[in-house]
C-alpha cells in the first residue's frame, strides 16, 4: 500500500503511523520507505513543493510507531536500517480493534500509586478484569489501614464508614457535609460497580480503555486515602 499525499500531509501522527504502518512488510527499512515515496508517482515526475516537509511527517510517524514498540531492530538483519514489524505492531496492523490497546497504554504511562503496580501488570498481560478488580481492591486495602477498621467490614460498607460525614476516620471535617456525602458516596459507588461485580460473578471487560479508565479512577481514590492519612498524622 503506497501512502498518499494527502493523507501524509493532513492525518493527525498517530493516525499517520497506523496507515505507515499497515503499509509494511514484515522486514521494512526506513530509507528504502523514503526513496519509494519519492518515486510514487514515477520516475522523472516532478515532485511536489512540500516534499521535505511529507518526508519528515514520515520521520515523525517512524518515530511514533518506534516508541509505542509497533516496529523495531531486525534481529536477523540488523545493518542498514532494517527493522521488523513487532508481534503487537502485526497484531494492531492485522485488527483495528487492536488500535485501542495502544491508546490505553498511552493513558497509563504516567506515574501511579504504588499500589496499583499488580493491576498495571494485568492490564499489560492484556487481563483487563484482573487489572480492574486488583486496582479497586488496592483502594479497598488501603482505606481499611488508614482508617483502622477490622477485616471483616468490606466493599460498601468499609467505604460509607470510613467516609461516613458524621464519623468517619477519613473524612475531611473542613469540608462542608455535602461535600462529605459525596466523597463517601463517590468511593462507595466505585468500589460497589468496579470491584464487587468481579468478586461475585464473572465480569468481561473487553474494552482496553475502560480498564485503564477503573485504574485511574482507583489512582485518584488512593491520592484521596492519601491525603486523609496526611490528615490524619499530623
Amino acid at each position: 500500500m503506497v501512502l498518499a499525499y494527502d493523507d501524509v500531509r493532513k492525518l493527525p501522527l498517530p493516525d499517520l503511523s497506523l496507515r505507515l504502518l499497515q503499509s509494511l512488510g514484515a522486514e521494512p527499512n526506513f530509507n528504502n520507505i523514503v526513496q519509494g515515496f519519492r518515486q510514487s508517482e514515477g520516475y522523472g515526475t516532478p515532485q511536489p513543493p512540500d516534499m521535505n516537509v511529507m518526508l519528515a511527517r514520515l520521520s515523525d510517524a517512524w518515530a511514533w510507531l518506534e516508541s509505542h514498540a509497533l516496529v523495531g531492530p531486525s534481529a536477523q538483519n540488523p545493518p542498514g536500517g532494517w527493522h521488523r514489524v513487532t508481534t503487537a505492531g502485526a497484531e494492531v496492523a492485522n485488527d483495528p480493534n487492536a488500535v485501542a490497546k495502544v491508546w490505553a497504554a498511552d493513558r497509563l504511562a504516567g506515574d501511579l500509586q504504588p499500589a496499583l503496580s499488580s493491576a498495571r501488570s494485568n492490564f499489560a498481560l492484556g487481563d483487563y478484569e484482573t487489572a480492574s478488580f486488583a486496582a479497586m481492591k488496592a483502594v479497598e486495602v488501603e482505606v481499611r489501614r488508614v482508617a483502622g477498621l477490622p477485616n471483616e467490614l468490606l466493599g460498601v460498607n468499609l467505604m460509607r464508614k470510613a467516609f461516613s460525614p458524621r464519623d468517619g476516620a477519613l473524612r475531611d471535617p473542613e469540608a462542608e457535609g455535602g461535600e462529605q456525602q459525596a466523597t463517601a458516596d463517590l468511593f462507595a459507588g466505585a468500589i460497589g460497580a468496579y470491584k464487587n461485580p468481579a468478586s461475585h460473578r464473572a465480569v468481561q471487560f473487553d474494552d482496553p480503555v475502560e480498564a485503564v479508565e477503573v485504574i485511574q479512577l482507583a489512582d485518584l481514590l488512593l491520592r484521596i486515602v492519601q491525603r486523609a492519612e496526611a490528615r490524619l498524622q499530623s
